[in-house]
């Protein structure tokens, strides 16, 4: 059985304190796929970070889903506060008891929640598609003066955090190729 888990599309990441983003389609992407794995019946499972930290965008108003993938009556929801969707929720019993074997992951950020999600997926022995169009990261920001380290766009991070799950740990395809091939 097929899942599609939709990691951490909030309101919260339209706040300009994340700095400049790529795919500005992204949540689009993500709502044909969502749209898509209701007609093909697959198990629909929406994940929220609601942050711990005071002021975080992702609290409060910001752990609104964006309107291209409002959860349905009956699509689960699981609410996190760490990178992992595994990690103190009950995504893995759950996925167990449904025989759901083989995830489809989206969401923000790329490097981020996407990234541990699909490695701890594939390390716990489930077959992982990363729609990688659905996807997004923000361009670096944090402190690199404690070594000659370049900022990075938002597309190299995006691109890099691709690379380094694909083949290792998931499948990147597109929206489309997914959407039309299954």
């Amino acid at each position: 059985m097929r899942a599609l888990i939709l990691i951490d599309i909030q309101t919260g990441f339209d706040d300009p304190s994340w700095g400049r983003r790529n795919a500005p389609d992204a949540e689009v992407n993500a709502g044909r796929l969502l749209t898509h794995a209701r007609t093909q019946n697959w198990e629909v499972i929406h994940i929220r970070h609601a942050s711990r930290e005071t002021g975080s965008p992702l609290s409060g108003e910001g752990l609104t889903f964006k309107a291209e993938v409002t959860p349905l009556a009956g699509e689960l929801i699981f609410e996190k506060s760490i990178n992992s969707a595994f990690i103190g929720t009950g995504l893995e019993a759950h996925l167990r008891q449904t025989s759901c074997t083989d995830l489809v992951i989206c969401g923000l950020t790329t490097p981020h929640c996407v990234s541990t999600t699909a490695r701890m997926a594939a390390n716990l022995g489930f077959a992982v598609t990363l729609a990688h169009d659905a996807c997004a990261a923000f361009e670096s920001n944090a402190d690199t003066s404690w070594a000659a380290l370049p900022k990075m766009s938002a597309e190299e991070i995006h691109t890099s955090a691709v690379s380094h799950l694909h083949g290792e740990f998931a499948s990147a395809r597109s929206v489309s190729d997914i959407v039309n091939h299954g």
